[in-house]
């Protein structure tokens, strides 16, 4: 053991020595193994940018989306870690005093090996540009075909219809059952309501008075509301295409009507599932055509399409024998296909379908009729409600019945 006095000046001479660390780059200058290391996690990575970047290019040839889009992901993780790696470099390698030859080699490389990983960054967004181009192409073949298909089922089920009656040997190939009038009679009140549409439209750009307009259609009619005036014109449209319902010709020539319950059906089915205008524009005469032609002429009179139009143009057509092809003309086709339909099918039954309607004034009968408005109600509760406009006849088939709708007069709508 030494002397206290000697072990107390060593502590003394220690104490008055400075400590001066080594600077940073000698530090890592003497760790090559660190550096070794990461120069080989930069390479492994470029290894697996490349391996990914060729699994990108495979992809587009064919292409495949699904491949695309796990190929484009596996690139972004690696480069997302090479620049993992060139941040922890630069945090942990600050730039030093001096560079040997070997440091200038290695710099180098990495530098050359940033570059490479600049142009596959380049080409990975060329080719995800790419692939959303590719997505929006798809796309848009998919609605075509989307479309291609609609059509192909349309034009099948035109044919299957057009073909049933001769293929099922004169046999009615659907079953003629009350239920299929009475969807027929559902579908003919829809579509009286859906012109109705387009008709009050036309008279309010024309500058008609509507309110005006529903007195003429049911004078002294008191409605509950001023909306409810909308019935006035839906019974307008009613009464003009169902005038002639009863009659077998409805309102052809008698003699142009075969009077065979078997034709009547064939006929039904034959315009069923077609598209009205394209019916007429293989036959314009046919007697379908000249039902719409007369009926046209009747629901939108003369000074109606001269306040509509301007001029008289499109029934000087309609008077010629033609159909134009204008949105309310067509709109009004599926008016008449409707009712048209529905007249083929009530004589189709043997016996045929009865027809009744309902005038104005007359007591409501909840046996024959049902208001189109369900929650009126009148002040004296003694009195029974009377019917100030019929919207849609009511039809007997043997011994069932299917209401005809009115709107009551003089009712007020329950709180």
């Amino acid at each position: 053991m030494l002397p206290t006095g000697v072990k107390e000046s060593q502590l003394r001479e220690s104490s008055s020595q400075k400590v001066h660390p080594q600077p940073m780059e000698e530090a890592l200058n003497q760790n090559p193994e660190a550096i070794d290391s990461l120069i080989s996690r930069v390479f492994r990575n470029i290894s697996s940018l490349k391996s990914a970047y060729i699994q990108l290019q495979a992809a587009h040839t064919p292409y495949d989306p699904d491949k695309i889009e796990a190929a484009d992901k596996l690139v972004i993780a690696e480069l997302k870690s090479l620049s993992e790696l060139k941040h922890y470099y630069r945090e942990h390698n600050p730039k030093p005093l001096s560079v040997s030859p070997q440091d200038s080699k290695l710099a180098a490389e990495i530098q050359e090996q940033l570059s490479l990983l600049k142009t596959y960054e380049v080409m990975v967004k060329k080719f995800q540009s790419e692939i959303q181009n590719k997505d929006s192409e798809i796309q848009l073949l998919e609605q075509q075909i989307e479309e291609a298909n609609q059509k192909r089922e349309k034009l099948e089920k035109n044919l299957r219809l057009r073909e049933s009656p001769r293929e099922q040997n004169g046999f009615f190939p659907v079953d003629l059952t009350p239920d299929l009038f009475t969807s027929a009679v559902e579908a003919a009140s829809k579509a009286i309501h859906d012109f109705s549409k387009p008709l009050i439209n036309m008279m309010k750009a024309a500058g008609w008075d509507l309110d005006a307009a529903a007195q003429s259609i049911g004078p002294g009619v008191v409605y509950a509301k001023r909306a409810h005036k909308k019935y006035a014109f839906e019974s307008y449209i009613c009464q003009r295409m169902f005038s002639g319902f009863q009659e077998e010709s409805f309102s052809d020539e008698p003699g142009d009507v075969v009077v065979n319950r078997e034709s009547f059906f064939h006929q039904y089915l034959a315009l069923r599932g077609m598209d009205p205008l394209d019916t007429l524009s293989q036959n314009p005469d046919s007697i379908f055509g000249r039902f719409c032609r007369s009926k046209y002429l009747v629901v939108v009179h003369q000074k109606m399409e001269a306040s509509f139009f301007g001029n008289l143009d499109q029934r000087n057509f309609v008077m010629g024998g033609g159909h134009p092809r204008t949105p309310f003309y067509q709109a009004f086709l599926k008016l008449a296909k409707s009712v048209w339909l529905l007249h083929r099918l009530a004589y189709s039954f043997d016996p045929c379908v009865k027809v009744f309607q309902v005038k104005k004034g007359s007591e409501f009968s909840d046996v024959h009729m049902e208001s189109v408005i369900v929650n009126l109600v009148q002040d004296d509760i003694n009195q029974k409600p009377i019917v100030g406009l019929m919207i849609m006849p009511g039809f007997s088939i043997g011994s069932n019945v299917i209401q005809s709708r009115v709107y009551l007069t003089g009712m007020k709508v329950a709180e």
